[in-house]
Formats: C-alpha cells, sequence, structure tokens
C-alpha cells in the first residue's frame, strides 16, 4: 500500500485506521473519505473528501484525483440497525460495495472490506466454526457480508482485482463510542462501569461471542493487505479472533479493577436473536498459517487497557 482511500473512515475502524496508516504511509498518502465532517484529526490531519459511496462516479473522481493505489471500503450500517432498515441496508451496504469494487477495477487497485461473524447463520457449527463452513444467516446485515465476500470473490476471479478481507469478529474501542452493533454492549460496559459502577446489559448471561481489541484489528487489516499474494488461499473471508466471552466475563474482568462494578440484565430480544444465530467462537487457523494473525490482547490485557485509556480520555 502506498497511496490509500479509505471509506466510512469517521466510523468504528475507520477513525482508528487512518490515524494508524497515516503514522505508517505518511498524512498524504492516506485519503478518509465519510459522509459528514468532523472536528477528529481524520478529518483535521490529512487529506479529506465528502463522499458517498452510493454515488460511483464521486467515489471514482476522488480516487482518480489523489491517483491512490489502494481502497479500504468500511462504509456500512451495522446490524442492529441494518434490522432496523433493511432496504436502506441493503442499498448502502451492496450498492457501496459494488461501487467501491469498480473504483478498484478501473483504477487497478488493491481492495480489502471486512466481513464479519454475522456472515454465519443458526446452522453454523457454533464452537471453533471452520473457516469454510454453511454460512445462512437470518438477518439482512448477514446477508449482505455473505453476498459481499462471494462478489469480492467474483472481482479477483472475473477481474483480477487484488481483494482482501477477513471476518471481524465484536469490535472494542476506547475512541469511538457504540454505533449499533450487536456486541457493542461489549464497549458500552466499560464507559457504564466507570461512569456509574453499573452496567444493564442487553445481551443475555451466558452468550458468548468472539471479540477482539481495536488495535489487534487495525493490525489484521494491515498485516493482511501487506501480505505476500502467493500465500493466500482464501482471501476475502478469514475467519480472525481474539478470545469468546460472555457478558459476565466482561464483568468479571472489569471488577478485578472496580471490585463494587455491578452488572444485571434488560435482555433485547431483536439483539439477543442475533446474537444466538453468530458462533460462540471461531477457528482462525487459515489467518495464522497464511499470514501470520497472531493477537496480542486477551480480555483481561484488553480490560486494563480499556479502562485506563478511558480514565485518560474521561480527564481530558
Amino acid at each position: 500500500m502506498k497511496k490509500i482511500l479509505v471509506t466510512g473512515a469517521l466510523g468504528q475502524i475507520g477513525s482508528e485506521l487512518v490515524v494508524k496508516c497515516r503514522e505508517i504511509y505518511g498524512n498524504d498518502n492516506v485519503i478518509a473519505t465519510d459522509i459528514r465532517r468532523n472536528a477528529s484529526r481524520v478529518v483535521e490531519e490529512g487529506p479529506f473528501e465528502i463522499v458517498d459511496v452510493t454515488d460511483e462516479s464521486a467515489l471514482f473522481e476522488t480516487a482518480k484525483k489523489y491517483k491512490v493505489d489502494t481502497i479500504i471500503h468500511l462504509a456500512a450500517l451495522l446490524s442492529a440497525t441494518a434490522e432496523k432498515k433493511p432496504v436502506f441496508a441493503w442499498n448502502l451496504n451492496m450498492g457501496g460495495l459494488m461501487n467501491a469494487l469498480e473504483v478498484a477495477r478501473n483504477l487497478n487497485c488493491q481492495f480489502f472490506t471486512p466481513s464479519s461473524i454475522g456472515a454465519f447463520g443458526p446452522t453454523t457449527p457454533k464452537d471453533q466454526t471452520p473457516q469454510d463452513t454453511i454460512q445462512r444467516p437470518t438477518t439482512m446485515y448477514g446477508i449482505n457480508k455473505v453476498a459481499g465476500e462471494l462478489l469480492c470473490d467474483y472481482y479477483y476471479k472475473k477481474f483480477g482485482v487484488d481483494t482482501r478481507g477477513v471476518r471481524f469478529p465484536g469490535l472494542i474501542s476506547y475512541v469511538t463510542p457504540p454505533g449499533g452493533g450487536t456486541t457493542d454492549y461489549a464497549v458500552d460496559i466499560y464507559y457504564k462501569a466507570l461512569e456509574e459502577g453499573h452496567y444493564t446489559s442487553y445481551i443475555a448471561e451466558g452468550t458468548y461471542m468472539d471479540m477482539m481489541y481495536m488495535p489487534d484489528a487495525l493490525s489484521a487489516i494491515i498485516q493482511l493487505m501487506e501480505a505476500d499474494p502467493s500465500e493466500l488461499k482464501h482471501r476475502n473471508a478469514f475467519n480472525i479472533t481474539a478470545f469468546s466471552a460472555a457478558p459476565e466475563d466482561f464483568a468479571n474482568a472489569i471488577r478485578r479493577h472496580i471490585p463494587d462494578f455491578t452488572m444485571d440484565y434488560d435482555v433485547d430480544p431483536v439483539r439477543q436473536a442475533i446474537a444466538e444465530s453468530w458462533p460462540n467462537s471461531l477457528d482462525d487457523s487459515a489467518a495464522r498459517e497464511e499470514w501470520g494473525f497472531k493477537p496480542e490482547f486477551d480480555l483481561d490485557k484488553m480490560t486494563e487497557d480499556m479502562l485506563s485509556k478511558l480514565k485518560v480520555k474521561k480527564m481530558a
């Protein structure tokens, strides 16, 4: 990667990935785009353009203007929000992806877009979910992700576009607040632990899902994009994970630092149903073997870092 365009740059992943990529590749070589502007490092410390990914010509002209050789396509509607707006989700998630792939094809760009554990469904094996297995999701978000995996495979095989991607688990970050994902409780619980000493979980006790701390997610994107293409057998849908946890596991990890922290439950049936359709844990051996994926943070190490970073953020 030398000249990178990032869509959805002000979202959960983009807001941190742009900063990290600029540190590695230089401020001027990472072009951030989104449908809005804010007062953030993403906007103020390097090139930024307002671009709607459903407008292919605008996306193409921006990529051409900056002579990019890599597109990291992050613009999407997340799982819980997509269930409330399924038609809008399809138009944004699939229309935007098709437009971004077309720009990559026409400008000969390397291409990354994330899939998700949401690409799996209730008939998928729940424990140590294999890299290659049945995928019959029951959510619009999941349908989008499966279709996206297939579409990226198609553009690689049909047009030779260098497409790459991972299936992200729930992502946890201290930089951006929750944004409409089913696993967002694992972000919100840390905020509430510091602010109120209590959290009410909308996900039921004993509901295990794979999770990952954002620094590991960012490293995975960059590592995969820099990987030798001859070593990649799967390309667009690598299972990756750091740890599997249920709400009570987060509460217990927090209590090691905040002993009086309490948690109860008020289960949201919509998000609970989504969570129950996803795997308990993933087999990420393909990513480890093909491009050396190895996360740094487990639940305890992440919890310590999250709480310390959020304390600093709260004081700022």
